[in-house]
């Protein structure tokens, strides 16, 4: 009976170990990114066609292409997190949208088009600055790569969340509806704070990362929070 009860949890870490060794793999999660790019493009399509929802819809399409489509020239990691929940949680939240884009309604618009428009041209500007700011230095899991600093990162620590919030709030104002608010509601949880404070928990190991966050306080709006 011991050498049972010794054998499952030895299992259990073997196939939890290969399982990690597979996603890890460069081609397979660059593929998938790819790939996922596919449904996202057209479900905007669509639904700019038939729903009119204008820049919003677009901007934030826009944005998660910008991020999921740039991962296929990302730099390897020097250090990954092996925590599958972790795993899981980034592949949540950077697809989120994907997920849930064909289950969104037309809804209504709660403020007039140029507040939506503002917001969601901003968001996605910021998207774009933090992205030029990142270079190489992107990737969905929590992950050491080179340490960025300077840009967008000068004046918060997640820039690319604080863009893709904007562009969703512009979203949810220009289709308001209860399923609307609560999907777009969820995508910016898992972000904000979810897999920010992921993100750093695993990153502060990193001596350099721990001075760069008592150096930098924003996490996502300079000088506030």
């Amino acid at each position: 009976m011991a050498t049972n009860q010794a054998f499952r949890p030895a299992t259990a870490l073997n196939l939890s170990f290969y399982f990690m060794r597979v996603l890890s793999l460069p081609w397979l999660d660059r593929g998938i990114a790819a790939i996922a790019c596919l449904p996202l493009v057209y479900l905007a399509y669509y639904r700019y066609q038939h729903w009119h929802h204008g820049l919003p819809l677009i901007t934030s399409a826009v944005g998660v292409l910008i991020l999921v489509g740039t991962m296929i020239i990302r730099r390897p990691p020097k250090r990954v997190t092996p925590n599958p929940w972790y795993w899981l949680l980034a592949f949540v939240a950077t697809y989120w949208q994907m997920l849930v884009l064909g289950l969104l309604e037309q809804g209504h618009p709660l403020v007039s088009d140029w507040i939506t428009d503002a917001i969601a041209v901003a968001g996605l500007l910021i998207v774009i600055w933090a992205r030029l700011s990142l270079g190489r230095n992107i990737g969905f899991v929590p992950a050491q790569r080179e340490l960025v600093n300077s840009g967008a990162y000068a004046y918060m620590r997640h820039p690319v969340y604080t863009g893709g919030l904007l562009t969703s709030v512009a979203f949810a104002l220009r289709a308001y509806s209860p399923r609307n608010g609560l999907l777009l509601a969820l995508g910016a949880f898992w972000y904000i704070p979810v897999k920010s404070i992921v993100e750093e928990n695993f990153l502060r190991a990193d001596p350099q990362y721990a001075a760069y966050m008592r150096k930098v306080r924003a996490r996502w709006i300079p000088f506030v929070i």
